[in-house]
């Protein structure tokens, strides 16, 4: 190659002995002081550990064998949802089963090296989900005895993780009594995998204190308190829950791995069965070890350093769920009586009846880790101690807590079980700082006792009257102000004043401008949650909340109905046992002249699916007169014409008195669904599913006269004679059918039998002789 031709790189440089040296001394041996007999030299196997790759590197080779395992893996998780059913005799699974078995051959006596690799640690977790019960066991059996290394691991401890989070459905089945068999072949006695998760929590159990604090293991400790106690109300698999197993960091790194689910359609894409979880009693004792573990091996400072550990704090929180959970708590030294700084104790003395506040327990009230802890404690604790940090750390100091940006989740917790006195109390402190809830946005305190009002039956009137107060509202007149102002959360005098279109020196365009972009015009979530609440409450209390929305334009009430916020409102006035009547009577004729602008919105139609399902008849006949003239416009409306068949305006205007009556018989078999649904849990048999099927696929499709028409023309046979006409089966399925009760068949009937009537004519098309049936 010329030289002027050669690519760029590093040069070389010459090596050492090349180099010219001045002198050359010859080697010496350096001579160190005997040490004591300790001190060893590392060598061997030892001289290169790496805690990167504590079980040694994957092979080249094997990792690209497993990077094509996880991209076809993948492929077939993302396409999941599209497999067809195919033919029952053929196996869809098969080419996936092998496919799946060469894998675990390759894996086999490599699963620790491919734990701890960073690019084959994801791939584990993948094929986890798609492991049989048995070979699940095969894989947590071959990490026995490196636990206690794997859960520290960077990589691994989700592998771990994701094991133990599987491997539920595996003990919840052995629970029931059905352990997947070994294979024929297999050699030797395999644990179950109820024992498997048992050995291994007696492997962690010594070193369960530095466990929890490790940023690594800390979640697969929390998983194994899912496993082991799964009762506990704050401990949850889903990772959009506040007990979830997995960080935000983590959790958003997951999901964009793709879908993680089972490749194999053995449920032909219809969804898991949901099913209660079932454990060993075994599981329930670990668990009570797991909580004794920590009692003894971390002294009081200890347990109240971890409520503001981020590391270790959301693990404690699942202790305190356990211990709670196995009526642990209520004792001397429990971990609830340590963090609460001795409430509990205190408790158990009848004469007690106050504590000193502690400083440290003050502080948890107002940081953003420990508070997370401090609300567990406050819903698992008895009433006595409840009682107790009442009176020590909230009475009197509800004003300030309540505004805090995270105290206010605290009071919001305590007051959902708070008495009627303790209640009352609150309403009497916080009557000065609805307001500024309001302003900041901060209402949890405010749903919360409303809430906690509608539970007690009790205190009502100082609900409805912190809201308004919240809101500024002091005369009748503004009070009707009440839904738009709380959608909004602004009060009265500053709504007004954004609705006031002198009041801003923004121009017009800037207006508009903003206007669909401004988060600030759209009804807001806290807004919509209250009145819910207040929606909730018994009558004459929610009068105020009814009478606020009859006082709305009709164009503000279509824009509240086309929200997906503030439609729950309406589904809460439409659904509520607290609502009158007559209330929802007036609610659904108030949309009366404008149901084909309300249905015609994504939202909007199910608004007024579930006024329509309300009405009685009468009321039903009056909406649907009132949308003849719009007929064509629901017909061309993407979402109303869904509305318009269940109207069956066709019906209506040939037949009044047959809708009338399908219209009766329908909301009857509704309701008869409903309550049957409720009373009964009896699986249907295989002759009932399939009537049921074809009638829901008839019901779910409503057509109307012209539709039925076309179709049975079509399916029916052309016969020869207007006697081969009437003698044919689609002729007596039409007989059968008409015998029914539904009006459409009757209608169809008489329509078919004109056309069977008609005489034979014949006319020409294109040179070819042809006669109408």
């Amino acid at each position: 190659m010329p030289r002027e031709n050669r690519k760029r790189g590093k040069k070389h440089k010459p090596k050492a002995a090349e180099q010219p040296t001045l002198y050359e001394e010859p080697p010496q041996e350096l001579e160190f002081p005997a040490g004591p007999s300790w001190i060893v030299s590392a060598s061997g196997e030892e001289s290169e550990y790496d805690p990167e790759a504590p079980f040694g590197y994957v092979d080249t080779d094997v990792k690209a064998y497993f990077r094509t395992v996880d991209i076809q893996i993948r492929d077939w998780q993302e396409s999941r949802a599209h497999i067809p059913d195919g033919d029952a005799a053929v196996d869809p699974n098969a080419e996936k089963r092998m496919f799946f078995v060469a894998a675990l051959s390759e894996m086999r006596g490599k699963e620790k090296q491919l734990a701890t690799d960073p690019d084959c640690s994801i791939i584990l977790e993948r094929m986890a989900y798609s492991m049989d019960d048995f070979v699940r066991r095969v894989f947590l059996d071959s990490l026995s005895g490196s636990y206690d290394t794997l859960v520290k691991h960077r990589f691994a401890s989700h592998v771990c993780q994701t094991i133990f989070t599987v491997a539920s459905e595996t003990i919840t089945r052995e629970a029931r009594g059905n352990v997947a068999p070994a294979p024929e072949a297999s050699e030797g006695e395999l644990r179950t995998a109820t024992d498997l998760i048992l050995d291994i929590c007696k492997e962690l159990l010594p070193s369960l204190g530095s466990l929890i604090m490790n940023p690594f293991a800390s979640h697969v400790i929390r998983a194994l308190l899912g496993l082991l106690c799964p009762s506990s109300n704050s401990i949850s698999f889903d990772e959009t829950t506040q007990g979830a197993l997995r960080s935000k960091k983590s959790a958003h790194w997951k999901s964009r791995q793709g879908p993680l689910v089972s490749v194999f359609d053995d449920k032909k894409g219809k969804g898991k069965e949901v099913t209660a979880r079932q454990t060993s009693p075994d599981f329930r004792a670990m668990s009570r070890k797991f909580v004794e573990s920590i009692r003894n091996e971390l002294g009081d400072n200890e347990i109240r350093a971890l409520a503001a550990d981020k590391v270790a704090s959301p693990c404690l929180l699942m202790l305190l769920n356990v211990e709670a959970e196995l009526e642990m708590a209520d004792e001397h030294g429990s971990l609830m009586d340590r963090i609460t700084v001795g409430a509990v104790s205190a408790s158990l003395a009848q004469d007690t009846v106050s504590v000193d506040p502690s400083d440290y327990l003050g502080t948890l009230f107002r940081d953003p880790t420990s508070s997370h802890l401090l609300e567990t404690v406050l819903s698992k604790a008895s009433d006595k101690p409840f009682a107790l940090i009442w009176n020590a750390y909230l009475r009197g100091k509800l004003p300030r807590l309540a505004v805090h940006p995270v105290g206010n989740f605290v009071v919001a917790k305590a007051l959902e079980r708070a008495d009627a006195s303790q209640l009352a109390t609150a309403y009497e402190e916080l009557q000065e700082v609805w307001e500024k809830m309001i302003v900041t946005s901060r209402t949890g305190v405010l749903r919360a006792a409303v809430d906690r009002s509608v539970a007690l039956r009790t205190s009502e009137a100082n609900a409805v009257e912190a809201a308004f107060s919240a809101l500024n509202l002091v005369s009748d007149e503004d009070k009707t102000y009440l839904v738009p102002c709380m959608f909004s959360l602004k009060p009265l005098p500053v709504f007004k004043s954004a609705r006031d279109p002198q009041s801003s020196a923004e121009s017009i365009h800037e207006k508009k401008g903003k206007k669909d972009h401004d988060p600030s015009s759209q009804p807001s979530i806290q807004g919509s949650l209250l009145l819910q609440s207040l929606l909730k409450l018994p009558p004459p209390h929610n009068q105020l909340v009814i009478n606020s929305l009859a006082a709305l334009d009709s164009s503000e009430l279509l824009k509240f109905a086309h929200n997906a916020t503030s439609s729950r409102v309406l589904d809460v006035l439409l659904d509520s046992a607290t609502v009158p009547i007559k209330a929802k009577r007036t609610f659904v004729q108030s949309f009366i002249g404008s149901y084909h602008i309300l249905v015609d919105d994504r939202i909007g139609s199910r608004v007024g699916d579930r006024c329509f399902a309300f009405a009685d008849t009468y009321l039903k006949e009056k909406i649907a007169r009132s949308l003849i003239p719009q007929e064509q416009t629901l017909a061309g409306s993407y979402y109303g014409k869904f509305f318009s068949r269940n109207l069956n305006l066709y019906l209506l205007k040939r037949r009044p008195d047959e809708w009338k009556t399908y219209q009766s018989k329908r909301k009857a078999d509704t309701n008869a669904t409903i309550t049957a649904s409720d009373a009964s849990n009896i699986p249907p048999t295989a002759e009932d599913s399939s009537e049921s099927k074809k009638k829901r696929k008839r019901e779910a499709r409503a057509k109307d006269e012209i539709d039925e028409l076309f179709d049975s023309a079509h399916d029916r046979k052309k016969p020869k004679s207007n006697k081969a006409a009437v003698d044919s089966p689609a002729a007596a399925k039409v007989a059968k059918e008409a015998s029914s009760d539904n009006p459409v068949d009757k209608e169809l009937k008489d329509v078919l039998k004109a056309i069977h009537a008609a005489p034979k004519t014949d006319f020409k098309v294109k040179g070819r002789a042809k006669h109408r049936d």
